[in-house]
């Protein structure tokens, strides 16, 4: 490996260390209730072969002793009792270890930059928030394992020498062949895990993205391609799993030969002690028992490898944790009608601008139609508007207000968002639309519902209102719809519509801009827009091309750049037809002219 990259993974695998020790701190009293019993079962299981062995001697003496037999029994009870005290609390500290990691992934992923969370596919994130921070979790118990591990096996070679010390020698003498054998291992083992796990996160996500389009797949007729796609992490997979056993099998034979010849020997030099007369007979069973408490640092490879697994598993979960999260500002939000202000606002995504230098002044309470083609930014600039994202340089203001000093909660409540695949949330219908509110009652759920042209829908259904979310059969079109009534619901000062009609017919996508013309008249309102007919009733139009702002004004204005047109005849409005012929650039400039001139009409009018 290169030596930069191998800088990066030690400065990544420090990140996870920190992270583990944060748990430790986190989970402090089942860890310190884990230790004490840890502790008790070193003083218990030190004190057994000694105590059996007191005990064979006097019943092979003639004198079997009352007191050596009572306390043989106390400590058999004492060790069961310390076991299961040591059991309880270890699953106490791993409950409490991975629901503390998950609540912390979970809120750096509620509270962090949009931009950056979409980074990680969502079967990505999955895996990390179910399968690694649950890998995590066990490391903080592990460590007090290993540790007593190692302290028993400690204790167990002093009192090897204390027999004699020719036994606690000969034990002594396999002790590096063992230690090596065992650091070989795990440090193949660390390597190789890391590999497994990002095969593993790999596959998770692109399992996640089949079944979420698996209707796509279907009507396409690309289940086998699909299945191919999914399952191409596969080799790497079973290849980290195949070298994972291969280095277990490797070391493990090697350890299951070392550990009975070292055992054997250790009773050998005892048996020749007790032929000699030095020793007497019980030593052997104490020899034994010493023996395989001395021998458990070499038995402390599953925690070891359970380490190794941990600390891999924590790198993946602190780069959730390292996501930009938005700071939060306490400030309240200055009363006022709405108005949006851009100023310098850059946006970066690496090396490429998706917003360069963008200087808007949105009116309050005007319909304000955001238009240009795929990737010209109009999404991200929807995003900075109700900061859902942070600018890399400049400010966006609402009423005079940077949204970075606004208190979340404030600035939440002051704006409402409507998006292109809105996710039901809250449980039934009703509580979907009145989803973020602290108040609502049932006229003003129907009435956003009627504004967004879906009450009746919602009303066939078999519970109306009261029918589950999860199993209410809507179209994309309808949840759209549900989506739309949501932001109509929240009534805040400013309305953001991300692409939030896009699945949305003609005639019902005339019946939300009547809405948003008049039952929100008075309410900033921010729509990407894709239809001509939709522009031409807004207020102020902005024209984004490669994250600069080309054009602003009337959609009449604007409609007499023929590049204008363009972007609603393009297959970027998925309301056009394409045709690429000038009649449908011709019919298309009608249209909006025919839209534009029932505006005015309407305008008169009134």
């Amino acid at each position: 490996m290169p030596v930069p990259e191998q800088a990066e993974e030690q400065v990544k695998q420090r990140h996870g260390d920190r992270l583990i020790a944060s748990l430790v701190r986190g989970t402090w009293a089942p860890l310190a209730v884990a230790g004490v019993s840890a502790a008790a079962s070193i003083g218990v299981s030190l004190a057994l072969p000694a105590a059996l062995a007191a005990a064979v001697n006097s019943v092979l003496a003639g004198q079997a002793s009352p007191i050596a037999c009572a306390s043989l029994a106390a400590l058999l009870v004492a060790e069961a009792f310390v076991e299961i005290t040591t059991h309880v609390a270890g699953i106490t500290s791993v409950t409490s270890a991975t629901s503390l990691l998950r609540l912390r992934v979970i809120d750096r992923l509620l509270h962090s930059d949009v931009g950056g969370a979409a980074a990680l596919p969502a079967g990505e994130l999955t895996n990390r928030l179910v399968g690694n921070t649950s890998t995590v979790g066990y490391v903080p118990v592990t460590v007090v394992s290993a540790a007593a591990g190692a302290v028993t096996s400690l204790g167990g070679a002093v009192a090897l020498f204390a027999i004699d010390w020719r036994v606690g020698l000969t034990f002594l003498a396999g002790v590096p062949v063992a230690v090596v054998v065992t650091r070989v291992l795990v440090a193949r083992i660390s390597s190789l895990y890391g590999t497994y796990q990002r095969a593993q996160g790999r596959l998770a996500a692109r399992l996640t993205e089949t079944l979420a389009g698996v209707r796509t797949v279907r009507a396409a007729g690309t289940a086998s391609r699909e299945i191919t796609r999914v399952l191409e992490p596969l080799p790497e997979l079973s290849a980290a799993g195949r070298a994972l056993w291969k280095a277990q099998a490797h070391s493990v034979w090697h350890l299951t030969l070392l550990l009975p010849l070292m055992e054997l020997l250790v009773l050998a030099v005892a048996g020749l002690g007790i032929a000699q007369g030095r020793l007497q007979p019980g030593v052997l069973l104490e020899t034994a028992g010493y023996t395989a408490l001395a021998l458990a640092f070499v038995k402390q490879i599953d925690p070891l490898l359970s380490l190794a697994y941990g600390r891999s598993a924590a790198v993946r979960v602190h780069d959730v944790l390292a996501l930009p999260a938005l700071a939060s500002g306490g400030a309240p939000l200055a009363e006022g009608p709405g108005a949006l202000s851009f100023r310098g606002v850059t946006v970066m995504r690496g090396q490429t601008p998706v917003l360069d230098h963008i200087d808007l002044e949105i009116p309050a309470g005007a319909l304000t139609a955001v238009v240009g083609h795929s990737g010209a930014g109009k999404t991200t600039l929807a995003s900075l508007a109700g900061r859902l994202t942070d600018p890399d340089r400049g400010q966006v203001l609402l009423d005079g207000t940077p949204l970075g000093d606004v208190d979340p909660g404030l600035l939440r409540s002051a704006v409402a968002y409507a998006f292109e695949r809105p996710v039901l949330l809250g449980g039934d219908i009703a509580s979907a639309i009145a989803y973020g509110a602290s108040v609502s009652t049932p006229e003003a759920v129907s009435a956003a519902a009627r504004a967004a042209g879906v009450d009746d829908v919602v009303r066939r259904l078999p519970l109306g209102y009261a029918t589950p979310a999860a199993d209410a059969p809507l179209s994309g079109g309808e949840v759209q719809r549900l989506g739309l009534a949501r932001a109509f619901f929240r009534r805040g000062r400013l309305t953001i519509l991300d692409d939030a009609t896009s699945s949305l017919d003609t005639a019902t996508e005339a019946q939300v801009t009547n809405a948003l013309v008049d039952a929100m008249r008075g309410r900033t309102r921010l729509v990407i827009a894709h239809r001509p007919a939709t522009a031409a009733r807004a207020d102020l139009v902005i024209w984004l091309d490669s994250g600069r702002v080309r054009g602003r004004g009337a959609h009449r204005e604007l409609w007499r750049d023929p590049a204008y047109r363009a972007l609603f005849a393009s297959g970027d409005d998925p309301g056009a037809i394409d045709t690429g012929d000038d009649t449908a650039a011709a019919a298309a400039e009608g249209t909006g002219h025919a839209v534009a001139d029932e505006e005015e009409a309407c305008t008169s009018a009134q």
